[in-house]
């Protein structure tokens, strides 16, 4: 195989409409476009969303938000909710989801300082709150990021 017999692959290609050949062709005459009016000329058509000049409706609308898709979303847990666990024992995601504390995961688990510690707990997470960081390590816990 070399540059000197490249084809394309059998059905990849098509040969071109040839218009306004005679009627014979199927498409002489007026070419395919019928007689007359916008469509029929040269550059002729409307645009996308054109409402024959009514207020068309991507402008009726209001214009409103900006969801960044770098923005990560994270399921919350409060402090307060951990109150709940068996003191110096390991709570990580399994826990949270079977004690109720998260319904769907989306991008992690997040911890926040809301509510009172009063047990040393060793949690697991994906980030945590600068002042859940101090809450759970003055409890006698640690923290571990995932």
């Amino acid at each position: 195989m070399d540059l000197s017999n490249l084809q394309p692959s059998p059905g990849s290609t098509k040969n071109r409409k040839r218009l306004g050949r005679g009627p014979g062709s199927g498409t002489g005459k007026t070419s395919g476009k019928g007689h007359k009016g916008q469509k029929a000329r040269s550059g002729g058509g409307i645009k996308p969303g054109f409402e024959g000049g009514q207020m068309p409706l991507q402008r009726r609308l209001p214009k409103r938000g900006f969801n960044p898709l770098s923005r990560k979303e994270y399921a919350l847990v409060n402090l307060g909710d951990l109150d709940s666990f068996d003191a110096d024992s390991t709570v990580g995601l399994d826990a949270f989801s079977s004690a109720g504390l998260i319904g769907k995961l989306k991008d992690g688990v997040k911890v926040l300082a809301d509510g009172e510690l009063s047990k040393s707990l060793t949690v697991q997470a994906h980030k945590f709150s600068k002042s859940a960081v101090a809450k759970i390590e003055a409890a006698g816990g640690k923290v571990e990021v995932i």
